[in-house]
């Protein structure tokens, strides 16, 4: 099956050209314009073409058109340079004056690694990412979900550390939400898949008109405000009360935990998978593992270190271990037209 995605039933074109934009056909006019020509878009156009054609031996109903997308890296930057909910946790946690005060010593010490990563470039201790989940557990315990929403879109209404012209939440790669309005003018129903706090990342796709129910993400068990320490089986909530969230961590969505909610929650199996990391692998090849349908897994690589804050070294790489493992490479500096929009500047980092 892995073979089976590099196959194409038309010109592959090997290299990208940044003056000459996808013009060649109807569809690539409409939903295309922040591209550069690529063969990661051609064989997605050239994928799309194929299924959705009635008389294609590869045609795929459109019930069964199934995308999952990575977030962090893949659609939303990985700005100031790190993950969203790592950044906000740091700014709760040490520059909150609302809760820096009473933050626990452990919570403490997760926030101020991140920082120190950040800013020092110290080297995260292994396995943070569930370091980080438990601290961030705790960090936001307490707040009713309406609460934790209004958070999460203060803090992304904060200018970007490191630009010019974006907040946090406008951190958005436009060529990817093309590719969000392409897969559904053509009958395709696309998920967000991540390790990100599920209500974090709800936050952040609603201006995209992405629905909640299409967004699967790490879990923390959430309580209604009055259940105390009732088991939610014996205990009737009211109809005044609210959904707190608590400290109690269900998942951490990365690897084969993606794969396993993917099933639980979606209950098919992809033919379309997008994501930027060794994270996303596993979601990768349950879509390849597809035996059903015609499949196609794509990587983005941050390669990009003029537009935006990139490690290209770390980036290439990348692409040689995601071409090896048959996924399709986008390239930031090369496929991208445009990043975040022509209003957006890469300025060095500020810190206080």
């Amino acid at each position: 099956m892995l073979a089976a995605i590099l196959i194409v039933c038309s010109p592959v074109l090997t290299s990208c050209s940044k003056e000459d934009n996808v013009t060649t056909t109807p569809t690539s006019k409409e939903y295309f314009t922040q591209w550069n020509k690529c063969e990661a878009l051609t064989a997605l156009q050239e994928y799309v073409e194929d299924v959705t054609n009635p008389e294609s031996a590869n045609y795929i109903e459109a019930e069964d058109r199934i995308a999952t997308f990575d977030m962090d890296g893949t659609f939303v930057a990985e700005l100031y340079p790190s993950y969203f909910e790592y950044n906000m946790l740091e700014y709760r946690v040490l520059d909150d004056a609302s809760y820096r005060d009473r933050a626990p010593e452990d919570v403490r010490q997760v926030a101020q690694q991140i920082r120190d990563f950040v800013r020092q470039g110290t080297a995260l201790p292994a396995h943070f990412d569930m370091i980080h989940a438990r601290a961030a557990a705790k960090a936001y315990a307490g707040m009713s979900v309406a609460e934790f929403d209004k958070y999460v879109k203060d803090y992304a209404a904060l200018p970007a550390n490191g630009f010019t012209g974006m907040t946090n939440g406008q951190g958005i790669y436009k060529p990817m939400v093309e590719v969000f309005n392409y897969l559904t003018a053509n009958g395709f129903t696309f998920y967000v898949v991540s390790g990100s706090d599920r209500f974090i990342c709800r936050a952040l796709v609603e201006p995209l008109g992405i629905a909640p129910n299409r967004v699967i993400g790490m879990d923390v068990k959430l309580k209604s405000s009055k259940q105390g320490d009732a088991e939610g089986v014996n205990y009737t909530m009211g109809k005044e009360e609210q959904l707190i969230r608590t400290d109690e961590l269900i998942i951490k969505n990365l690897k084969t935990n993606k794969v396993l909610q993917i099933s639980q929650e979606i209950g098919k199996v992809p033919v379309l998978s997008f994501g930027n990391s060794g994270g996303d692998c596993a979601m990768h090849n349950y879509c390849l593992g597809n035996s059903k349908h015609r499949t196609a897994a794509f990587m983005l690589v941050a390669d990009d270190d003029v537009r935006d804050h990139a490690n290209r070294e770390k980036a290439l790489k990348l692409a040689t271990q995601w071409r090896e493992a048959g996924y399709h490479v986008i390239s930031m500096r090369d496929d991208f037209r445009t990043i975040y929009g022509d209003g957006v500047k890469l300025v060095p980092f500020t810190f206080q």
